[in-house]
C-alpha cells in the first residue's frame, strides 16, 4: 500500500513538473501572436501608420529605416528607441543614426495600443510592424511578419558599428555583416533597395563632389547634386538633401536599380553594388524584374525582422518606448 502511494506521489509530482514546464515554455516569435491577448493590435498599428502617413509622408522613409537600424544591431529589440540617460548613450545619436528622425510617432502608435491593450504589445514589435505597413504605404508589397518580440533594456550604442555597415564600407564589409544574419548577397541587394525612396543629406555624399568629383558619377547626374549641395562642409542642420530617385522620390520600385546602373546612385555603396561581380547580377536582374526585386526583398526583410529577437520572459513590455521601465 505503502508503495502504491509513493508511486502515485511521484506520477502527480511529475505531472506538475512537467506543466510547470509547458507552462514556461518559450513560443518564440509567431503569426499574429496578439490574437488572443490584443486582437485588434496590428490594425490599431495599421491605422496609424495610414493616418500619420496622411499627416507627415516622411514617416514611411523613419519607419523602413528604422527596421534596418535596430534589427541590424545584435537583436530586433526596440533597443533604437531608447533615449540616452547619464550612463548610457543612445543609439539614435551616434554618426550612423545621422538623418534618423519621426521617433515621436512610434510613441503615438504606442499611446494608442496601450489605450486598447496596456501592457500587452512591445515596441520592438510596433518597430517591425509599422516598418512592414510603411513599406505598402510606399507602394511595396505587404510582408507577413510575426510578432511576440519583447523590448530590450539597454542602448546597444557602444557596439553599434560593429553590426551596422556604413556607406562607405567595402562591399565585402556589407556583405559579411547581413551573411551574419543570414541574408545572402540577392537579399543584400534587394534590402539596399530601400535606397528607392526618402533622400540623402549633402553631409553623407559631398566627399564624392569636392574638391573632385567622383569620376564614375554619371555627368547628366552632377550639376544636379552640386546645386543641392552647393557647399563642401555643409551644415549637418540645414535641410540640404538630394533625393534618393528623382523619377520615383515617394515609390518602393526597381527604378533604384536602373539609376545605380546607369551611375547615378548618391552613396558609395551604391555604386559598389552594380559594379561589384558578386551584386551585380542580382541588380540587373532586379532592374528588369520588380517582382524579383519584392520577392528577395520580402525574404530579407522577413529575415531581417527575425534577427535574434528576445521572447518570452526576456527583457520586457516598455511603458513608453523612448524608456526603459525601471527609469519610467
Amino acid at each position: 500500500m505503502a508503495s502504491k502511494a509513493l508511486f502515485f506521489f511521484a506520477l502527480l509530482s511529475f505531472s506538475a513538473l512537467a506543466f510547470a514546464e509547458n507552462e514556461d515554455q518559450d513560443p518564440g516569435l509567431l503569426m499574429n501572436f496578439y490574437k488572443d491577448s490584443c486582437p485588434q493590435a496590428e490594425e490599431v498599428i495599421r491605422e496609424q501608420v495610414k493616418l500619420l502617413y496622411k499627416r507627415h509622408k516622411n514617416t514611411a522613409f523613419s519607419w523602413l529605416r528604422n527596421i534596418f537600424h535596430d534589427c541590424a544591431v545584435q537583436s530586433c529589440d526596440a533597443s533604437l528607441l531608447l533615449d540616452s540617460t547619464r550612463r548610457s548613450l543612445s543609439e539614435k545619436e551616434m554618426d550612423r543614426s545621422f538623418g534618423m528622425r519621426n521617433f515621436r510617432y512610434i510613441e503615438d502608435i504606442k499611446e494608442a495600443i496601450e489605450r486598447e491593450c496596456p501592457g500587452v504589445v512591445s515596441c520592438a514589435d510596433i518597430l517591425v510592424l509599422s516598418a512592414r505597413d510603411a513599406i505598402v504605404s510606399l507602394g511595396g508589397p505587404f510582408i507577413p511578419l510575426k510578432t511576440g518580440r519583447r523590448d530590450g533594456r539597454k542602448s546597444r550604442a557602444e557596439i553599434l558599428e560593429e553590426y551596422l555597415p556604413d556607406h562607405n564600407e567595402s562591399m565585402t564589409v556589407v556583405l559579411d555583416r547581413f551573411a551574419a544574419m543570414g541574408i545572402d548577397t540577392p537579399g543584400v541587394v534587394a534590402l539596399l533597395g530601400a535606397h528607392s525612396v526618402g533622400r540623402t543629406h549633402c553631409v553623407k555624399l559631398v566627399h564624392r563632389l569636392y574638391p573632385e568629383v567622383a569620376p564614375e558619377l554619371n555627368p547628366d547626374h552632377i550639376p544636379h547634386m552640386l546645386h543641392k549641395c552647393p557647399d563642401p562642409i555643409p551644415d549637418p542642420k540645414a535641410v540640404q538633401y538630394v533625393r534618393n530617385d528623382r523619377g520615383t522620390p515617394m515609390i518602393l520600385d526597381n527604378n533604384y536599380y536602373r539609376n545605380i546602373l546607369d551611375n547615378k546612385g548618391l552613396l558609395i555603396v551604391d555604386h559598389q553594388l552594380a559594379t561589384d561581380k558578386r551584386t551585380k547580377p542580382y541588380v540587373k536582374k532586379m532592374a528588369k524584374s520588380q517582382a524579383y526585386f519584392f520577392k528577395e526583398f520580402s525574404r530579407a526583410i522577413t529575415l531581417l525582422s527575425e534577427n535574434n529577437p528576445l521572447t518570452g520572459t526576456q527583457g520586457e513590455i516598455r511603458k513608453q518606448c523612448s524608456v526603459a521601465n525601471r527609469l519610467h
